[in-house]
């Protein structure tokens, strides 16, 4: 399979400075074959699933200090399609792959809250606050997978764009809390245009989504934006973390990771 464009990953966002709109780049990754790629702090990635890398990809991120992956699928989602490129075992040696799913869709309570929607699933910034009550272990066991990484982290889900955005709005706020919002609207702009720009040209036509134009993405990405700040106004994220059980030394080790 030909690997995904790289050039399609580059996005900017839009600031208001002085009362002028300036683009500010985000920092994407050309790792081969990799959708949704970009660095969110320090030693901090995230992208879309990892099946979309090529053999040349994994080798592309291991230079650039990638050693764990994260990947926040549950383990029935982690699967190669007939679609992917072949990977050999030893193109991936020295990353490790780490499974941390931040939700459990058999939780009655949770597959009832996405059970009318359409998708089916969680693909909104409005539904972060319910999955950080309803799996707070899990997050935790995210944000310790992340603290106990040796080098370089990439979190991923499928599109990389809603379970990574729910994690990366919360690193954001850790790293930088007076700068987090404007930068996890950022980041979650350049994800939902990253995985819409990959709709536009997959191979495989996704079952529920389907690429959308500006007209279409604009109330797309405000809705978005402003449920994103709700979820942001709304949360402590290291009170939220302490109270579930991550250490001190562990939260430093996240920070850390953040070039914090």
């Amino acid at each position: 399979m030909k690997a995904p464009p790289c050039a399609l990953l580059a996005f900017t966002r839009r600031a208001r400075l002085g009362g002028m709109d300036t683009a500010e780049p985000l920092d994407p990754v050309a790792w081969e074959g990799a959708v949704n790629a970009r660095r969110v702090r320090g030693e901090v990635f995230r992208m879309g699933r990892r099946e979309w890398l090529t053999e040349r990809g994994w080798r592309q991120m291991r230079d650039d200090g990638v050693r764990t992956v994260i990947d926040l699928r549950n383990p029935g989602e982690q699967r190669r399609r007939p679609t992917d490129p072949a990977v050999r075992p030893d193109a991936m040696a020295g990353i490790a792959v780490v499974n941390a799913p931040t939700e459990d869709p058999a939780h009655p309570e949770h597959a009832e809250l996405f059970a009318d929607r359409v998708p089916p699933y969680l693909n909104h910034p409005d539904g972060y606050e319910h999955i950080v009550r309803l799996f707070p272990e899990r997050l935790v066991a995210v944000f310790r997978a992340i603290a106990e990484a040796p080098a370089g982290v990439v979190l991923h889900c499928s599109a990389g764009r809603d379970r990574t955005g729910l994690v990366v709005t919360m690193l954001l706020a850790l790293a930088a809390p007076e700068a987090a919002r404007e930068a996890a609207a950022a980041h979650d702009e350049a994800s939902v245009r990253g995985i819409n720009e990959w709709h536009r040209v997959s191979p495989v036509r996704h079952p529920f989504e389907r690429y959308q134009d500006d007209a279409e993405l604009a109330p797309l990405l405000a809705g978005r934006r402003e449920a994103l700040a709700g979820f942001a106004a709304g949360i402590d994220v290291e009170r939220y973390l302490v109270r579930h059980g991550l250490s001190a030394a562990e939260l430093e080790a996240v920070r850390r990771k953040l070039g914090r």
